[in-house]
């Protein structure tokens, strides 16, 4: 999105920062779908991914050579690269975690050029094959920033039909959110053999870990085509045992 800012030459005093935003959510949550004349006003939602399993292969690399190395390998299979930015929230009574679940906001590109708001439940990895249900949208990265500094406001956003789960479904009050925190990504995208490779460098507070995944709808067949490119080439790796969410949450990069 281009944003075009003009200059006023008025003396008027800008209204406090607090009517701003209200006004900004009062905007968003009576904004019409541009496409809702053409499927008819029965028909008016908002657009929303629907819940599924996401399924995925994880492995994580040794070091950063690895990860150099690996990165070399594929570079004539690369699609892009991606800037990515994770802030993780829960409930003011854990009404989330206690539920094996968490809210995240994706911002991507450095600058929020666009950000995606999921709610992941009930995560299960075994022998690097990590499966967890998946419901996510897009979303204003204007207004997700401005939920980054006040969590409350994210329930606020009524034509989310992920953060109305995240009220109905689990329960969260009053209270409202708040933030976890979270980390930086960078995410290197491959095209290579049929499947859709993302080489990881993530960044947390505390140390840097290196991964590659791949969803797929036969996770043993990807893990079979990866582990034989990595044992050809003599690049380390080890199953991935946790999330980068848990490893967010434990402070320490797994052994």
């Amino acid at each position: 999105m281009i944003r075009t800012f003009v200059k006023h030459t008025s003396t008027a005093q800008p209204p406090p920062r607090h009517t701003l935003l209200r006004r900004i959510f009062h905007h968003l949550n009576h904004q019409k779908d541009p496409s809702a004349e053409l499927r008819g006003s029965n028909t008016l939602k908002p657009p929303h991914q629907s819940l599924f399993m996401e399924v995925e292969v994880k492995l994580r690399l040794q070091n950063g050579a690895s990860h150099q190395r690996l990165s070399d390998l594929l570079s004539p299979f690369h699609a892009k690269t991606l800037i990515q930015e994770n802030v993780f929230f829960d409930g003011a009574n854990a009404e989330l975690s206690s539920n094996l679940a968490v809210l995240r906001l994706r911002f991507y590109g450095g600058v929020d050029s666009h950000c995606i708001v999921s709610l992941k439940a009930k995560p299960v990895i075994s022998a690097g094959i990590s499966r967890v249900e998946e419901d996510e949208e897009p979303i204003d990265p204007s207004i997700a920033r401005a939920c980054v500094a006040e969590p409350w406001r994210l329930l606020s956003v009524d034509s989310s039909p992920v953060l109305k789960r995240v009220k109905e479904e689990f329960g969260v009050g009053d209270k409202g959110l708040v933030c976890l925190g979270g980390f930086r990504n960078v995410r290197t995208v491959f095209d290579w053999e049929g499947l859709k490779l993302e080489l990881d460098e993530t960044h947390f507070d505390f140390g840097t870990s290196y991964e590659i995944e791949c969803e797929s709808s036969d996770p043993e067949r990807a893990k079979k085509l990866l582990e034989e490119l990595l044992n050809k080439n003599g690049i380390s790796y080890s199953y991935s045992k946790v999330s980068k969410f848990e490893v967010f949450r434990s402070g320490k990069i797994p052994q």
